[in-house]
């Protein structure tokens, strides 16, 4: 993601296998390769993002650090949906979306796979007979400590939408503190101001109400659902968001290049907040919105309006979404635990798996692998870009980022191993034995787990 239009003293310029963007100060922004049907966006805080269309319409999405995902659409009664299949240190999980245009893009609008049972939705969405206290378990863990200055959890939990927007926050910035540490980008801590957060109770109690207004509409989609109707793209997106003459907030939840209302590029990442307060004007593809709190450094200051691009903000809903639904299966699976009030039987019910879930495509058999490529096939963009360029001013250094440093240990999974560096060019199956080589590293397996790497 991008952020919508480019900033000021932006440029771009053609070169044999497609067009290279560059910053005002010579840096590379943007490179398109349309052999490839690939775009590589340069981050702000260093971080590179690949975006692919393939020849068959789906498409790639992959960045250091991060989970990408190859997403494939279907048809199911005639309506546009597509499967996202995402891919983490072995890891696969799969999310689903309905397609539609607005303000002549084209969106995919979160829709939830499954549905949790009606009484479930009712104790999430209202308060607890009595605040409760809940220990997350988190003070050991790095992201806590490094982000302590922007964020603190509620001392105590009236409600489950107190419980869930610290469940929301914490999971932005536990994945914006591994994408930091996993792709090596040097972002400094943020620091509070007076010892307090910078997030403040307010903002927070912001979210709080998003949260809550999330759980009604997910409650009346489930109702939907078990009448036979499918999610409306045009009430569940940020169409509704748009034209309830209502301010919402949106959390960030990944990295993001956007201009300020000078023209000027900043940078948001996961846990950002910011605030909409009015719909574009006509049919614009852009919107403006407030940043309320971030994280500091090359990021946008707090108060600034920042433009952000229609397509962008709707994927910062469906993050958003997603992440309450993850949030809420915890919570279920957590009720009556650790502080936590007990739900009723009611609410205990199996979530039931919507219909146009059931009927998507099966994920790609080696979508780790294709993904972990493209990022290799990135390098090679790049480097096309510089050497071909007739900007005179554009350098190796600048268009290509450092790669992350990709380790490879001892007791490693072959998944693991597959996941960080692909599928290898040759496989030794000695039975409980295997070697597999790749092109400058072959790692060995005994009974599945990485015995020796050279």
């Amino acid at each position: 993601m991008t952020g919508g239009r480019a900033p000021i003293g932006a440029h771009t310029v053609a070169t044999r296998n497609g067009a290279v963007t560059q910053r005002a100060d010579g840096r590379v922004r943007d490179v398109h390769d349309d052999r490839r049907g690939m775009d590589v966006h340069h981050g702000l805080n260093g971080s590179r993002r690949v975006s692919v269309e393939r020849g068959d319409h789906s498409r790639i999405m992959a960045e250091r650090g991060r989970p990408g995902y190859i997403e494939r659409g279907y048809a199911f009664h005639g309506h546009d949906y597509g499967r996202r299949s995402y891919y983490w240190h072995g890891h696969e999980y799969n999310r689903f979306y309905r397609g539609y245009y607005f303000h002549g893009a084209y969106l995919s609008v979160y829709a939830p796979g499954v549905f949790f049972a009606p009484g479930f939705y009712g104790w999430a969405y209202n308060p607890w007979y009595a605040p409760v206290r809940y220990s997350w378990g988190w003070a050991g863990n790095p992201w806590y400590g490094y982000y302590g200055g922007y964020f603190a959890p509620y001392p105590v939990y009236a409600a489950p939408a107190d419980w869930l927007t610290d469940y929301v926050i914490s999971q932005n910035l536990a994945s914006a503190y591994a994408a930091q540490q996993e792709a090596q980008l040097q972002v400094p801590a943020p620091a509070g101001a007076g010892g307090q957060p910078l997030m403040t109770p307010e903002i927070k109690q912001q979210i709080a109400d998003e949260v809550r207004a999330q759980i009604a509409l997910e409650n009346a989609e489930a109702q939907q659902n078990t009448q036979g109707q499918e999610p409306d793209p045009a009430s569940s997106g940020i169409n509704r968001m748009f034209s309830d003459g209502r301010p919402h907030v949106f959390v960030a939840n990944s990295s993001l290049d956007v201009v300020d209302a000078s023209g000027n590029e900043c940078a948001l990442s996961d846990g950002d907040v910011l605030k909409l307060n009015r719909a574009p004007a006509g049919d614009g593809s852009d919107a403006n919105v407030n940043v309320m709190v971030s994280k500091g450094g090359k990021e946008c200051p707090a108060t600034s309006t920042v433009t952000i691009a229609v397509a962008d903000l709707q994927e910062m809903q469906n993050g958003m979404r997603a992440t309450v639904d993850q949030g809420m299966q915890e919570l279920q699976a957590n009720q009556g635990k650790g502080g936590l009030p007990a739900a009723p039987p009611s609410a205990l019910a199996a979530p039931v798996q919507a219909a146009f879930a059931q009927a998507a495509p099966p994920p790609e058999a080696n979508g780790a692998a294709e993904v972990n490529q493209q990022l290799t096939l990135a390098d090679q963009v790049d480097s096309d870009a510089v050497h071909t360029s007739p900007i005179g001013a554009l350098s190796a250094p600048a268009a290509v980022q450092p790669t992350a440093t990709i380790n490879i240990a001892v007791g490693q999974s072959i998944a693991d191993v597959t996941t960080a560096l692909g599928q290898p060019v040759t496989v030794i199956d000695l039975g409980a034995r295997k070697i597999y080589k790749y092109k400058d590293m072959k790692v060995t397996f005994k009974a599945g787990k990485v015995s020796d790497v050279e």
